[in-house]
């Protein structure tokens, strides 16, 4: 995750695609990102870096059709805003505390699904 300094205001990475989904790995991620898609969603693996506690990273999910499938680590809490026909499957952290990573999702049809690794 690349978290930006005082100076800069924060960076949001934009995904954008027709049709198709968005694998989205952690190292190559700002504090906030968006991805849209007409049909398709977003597959997203934060296993690989460290979120400081205290930042909260935004993932912000758009599309018809598609969901979310999240793999964090156990310690990482997890917020699901926004408004999609699906549920949400996540059996919460399982060590107390820790960073914060929110999913915004936004569609039809598609859940959210967090795995803890």
């Amino acid at each position: 995750m690349t978290k930006s300094d005082g100076e800069n205001p924060q960076k949001t990475d934009v995904k954008v695609s027709l049709l198709g989904g968005h694998r989205l790995g952690g190292a190559t991620l700002h504090e906030r990102t968006v991805t849209a898609s007409l049909i398709g969603g977003a597959d997203i693996d934060l296993t690989d870096i460290d979120i400081p506690d205290g930042t909260e990273l935004r993932i912000t999910k758009l599309s018809l059709i598609g969901g979310v499938s999240l793999k964090v680590r156990p310690d990482v809490r997890v917020e699901v805003h926004g408004l999609r026909l699906g549920g949400v499957k996540d059996d919460g952290p399982t060590e107390p505390g820790g960073p914060t990573v929110r999913i915004d999702a936004w569609g039809l049809v598609g859940g959210v699904t967090v795995h803890r690794a």
